[in-house]
């Protein structure tokens, strides 16, 4: 048992270690307006691969998943959209009830009669494969867990720090910063804001960077990212007031010290989840194809970009994955185990795979006399904070921080 003991922590301070030097790059890059002078050279046509592939990064977590507890799983994906579309015009004093907290009642009801099930002895003498995906009492989660648990700084002991790992979690920050540039599109999209101009949006960067450095110091043994589902839930509840997500986090953080809150809440089984991803993923990739209305798809350029762009993007990937399970290493295997990370990372990523191919092919193949193609004169105007009087409602910092940060 020590020697086990022994090796998570080894484990964790050596994530927590490169979780706080990774953490640098989103920082540095975020506040010091690198990531804006980056943006640059981003335009609708480039940003149509990039956002589309965020939303089907976790197809294999869709559909697949709701097949391993279909009793579960079908009637939560069927609920959600008969709720969400098909009723969204349901309302009780003016109040779209069922299009705003659709989510929530199907998940109620459908956890519900996930535990009536498990608590009618319905999966007893069924698969362990299917007793893991539908039951709500696995693992004990809640009879083990802690009633408060406050974490705090260095919980694990002092963080260490290796080349190799770090270079590591410096290409997963990386990734991280491509799907959540991605990401950030989609929601100013589907919360009809204008498009983040670029001081705005290496801003998100800079913050997400602090974000990580906290999961460093606070031992959490992951980075913060985009929430994906979250943004997809915009689009489906209409939900789009910054209030909605300060509450939010502010449960989270209480529900966080709380173990038995947060055990019940770990202990909906995954394909209610899954079903969920089918609907809110795929309304972050409808956003992504969205952009194309700004371009020119009669122009083959376009049209070439686009099609090569998606395909690697989701062909490369599969390439490193398939090529790592026969090998047990990535196509990258030199003696640097660094640089295999760090590489074998980036190609791992179906997001970022896409911006690296449709940003270098739109801004090198006929850029000069393409600009309107490209659906530049409509994204240009965006570009700055004072070029649109709506930025200020929807980007200003709140509690008066905009003089330590002013938009430029």
């Amino acid at each position: 048992m020590l020697v086990y003991l022994q090796r998570f922590l080894s484990t964790m301070r050596a994530v927590q270690g490169a979780l706080i030097v990774g953490s640098s790059i989103q920082i540095i890059l975020g506040f010091s307006q690198i990531w804006a002078i980056c943006s640059r050279f981003f335009s609708p046509l480039g940003m149509v691969p990039v956002i589309t592939l965020v939303g089907f990064g976790l197809f294999d977590r869709g559909f697949p998943m709701v097949g391993t507890c279909v009793e579960i799983g079908i009637p939560m994906l069927i609920l959600f959209v008969v709720f969400s579309q098909y009723l969204k015009n349901f309302q009780t004093r003016q109040v779209p009830i069922l299009e705003r907290f659709a989510l929530l009642i199907t998940t109620t009801v459908i956890w519900a009669y996930a535990h009536l099930l498990t608590a009618s002895g319905a999966y007893k003498h069924r698969p362990d494969v299917t007793q893991h995906s539908c039951r709500t009492d696995r693992a004990n989660l809640i009879s083990s867990a802690p009633w408060i648990k406050i974490p705090y700084p260095l919980e694990w002991g002092a963080p260490t720090f290796d080349a190799g790992h770090s270079f590591g979690m410096m290409a997963a920050v990386l990734v991280s910063l491509v799907e959540s540039t991605g990401a950030f599109k989609a929601a100013s999209r589907l919360a009809s804001a204008t498009p983040p101009p670029a001081h705005v949006l290496s801003r998100g960067i800079g913050w997400q960077g602090i974000g990580i450095l906290l999961n460093g110091l606070f031992g959490t043994l992951t980075g913060s990212t985009v929430s994906v589902e979250n943004v997809g839930l915009l689009g489906s509840n209409r939900v789009g007031s910054r209030r909605v997500i300060q509450v939010s986090a502010g449960f989270m953080i209480f529900f966080a010290m709380l173990g038995k809150f947060g055990a019940l809440f770990a202990s909906i089984p995954f394909p209610i989840f899954a079903a969920i991803y089918c609907v809110l993923f795929g309304l972050v990739a409808s956003v992504g194809l969205s952009f194309l209305q700004f371009t020119n798809m009669n122009s083959m350029r376009n049209l070439f970009i686009t099609g090569v762009a998606l395909f690697l993007g989701l062909s490369i990937p599969e390439y490193f994955r398939e090529y790592t399970i026969r090998a047990l290493h990535g196509p990258a295997h030199t003696k640097a185990g660094w640089f295999n990370d760090f590489l074998n990372t980036i190609f791992y990523s179906s997001p970022t795979v896409a911006l690296i191919i449709a940003v270098f092919l739109d801004n090198t193949l006929d850029y000069k006399d393409s600009a309107k193609d490209r659906g530049m004169p409509w994204w240009a105007k965006f570009r700055t904070f004072k070029a649109d009087s709506r930025n200020e409602e929807f980007y200003s910092l709140p509690f008066n921080l905009n003089r330590f940060f002013p938009p430029s």
